[in-house]
């Protein structure tokens, strides 16, 4: 079973970038039918679904609350899934991880979907 180790968060302050990675542990091809897709979540609230990228086919999704601040890519060279951050604010603040799964498409959101997951990367963002 693949492992994920998420990369790439810190502190920092209102108005800056952070760029996030998702490594696998091993080599995730495209005809695996598995999606990667980033989460979040911050104190007392639910895991929220920020963006996915399906190895199949190469497409991406968004969660519509991102709104273009968020730009997820594959590195190819690296193998990792990357979530670029811009214009951080304060509500930004939380635990990002990445987790693979097989959600069909209308369930691209779901946790439950998702089977692994990787240990999370704390984002804090400062006013």
């Amino acid at each position: 079973q693949v492992e994920l180790t998420e990369s790439g968060g810190g502190f920092v302050q209102a108005g800056a970038s952070l760029r996030l990675s998702c490594a696998a542990s091993s080599h995730i091809s495209s005809g695996s039918g598995l999606t990667t897709g980033w989460f979040r979540q911050s104190p007392g609230n639910d895991r929220e679904f920020l963006a996915a990228y399906r190895w199949m086919g190469g497409r991406i999704y968004y969660s519509d609350f991102i709104k273009g601040r968020f730009i997820l890519s594959r590195d190819r060279s690296k193998n990792t899934i990357d979530l670029q951050m811009n214009s951080l604010n304060t509500q930004d603040t939380a635990i990002y991880y990445c987790a693979t799964g097989r959600p069909i498409l209308s369930a691209l959101s779901l946790v439950s979907m998702y089977t692994t997951w990787g240990q999370g990367t704390q984002v804090s963002v400062s006013s």
